[in-house]
């Protein structure tokens, strides 16, 4: 794990707040001049800490309120399965998060579609580009209680 300081931290925590900050703002709130809190940005971002800065948008007002959480098991786990899985899988538009799991199911993803009719049209989708699935569970959310992008740093 990298060595991050306080001041780290600080413009870290800010940015997950809010990416379109300007970094002399940013240099300010950590008290910084703009040169040092550049560099210490740069050193975030070559590091790979930093990964992107993105817009975080409403999923309600685009027409895609429904959440469905997918566990999937399969009898084959071959490397050459696994890779053309995966390959297939992070393809899919509507996949938001995808995990490969420890106990009872081998796969979770988290998918993103407008409504039930969305999910069935995705649902046959991946059966039917995938060989070897055992069992695909799906559950859905009824309601997002808590949604955060930030890392408790």
């Amino acid at each position: 794990m990298a060595q991050l300081d306080h001041t780290d931290k600080a413009l870290l925590r800010l940015l997950q707040q809010d990416a379109t900050i300007s970094l002399a703002e940013l240099a300010e709130a950590v008290n910084l001049t703009t040169t040092p809190c550049w560099k210490r940005l740069k050193r975030l971002e070559e590091s790979g800490i930093l990964r992107q800065r993105v817009a975080l948008l409403d999923p309600v007002k685009l027409g895609l309120a429904f959440t469905a959480f997918v566990q999937i098991k399969t009898s084959n786990h071959s490397k050459e399965w696994y890779h053309g899985f995966a390959e297939t899988v992070v393809e899919f538009p509507e996949v938001m998060e995808f995990y490969r799991m420890a106990g009872e199911y081998d796969y979770m993803m988290k998918v993103q579609v407008a409504d039930m009719a969305a999910f069935d049209l995705f649902y046959k989708k991946l059966v039917n580009s995938i060989e070897g699935l055992t069992n695909v569970t799906s559950t859905f959310a009824m309601e997002s209680l808590k949604y955060t992008t930030a890392l408790p740093l």
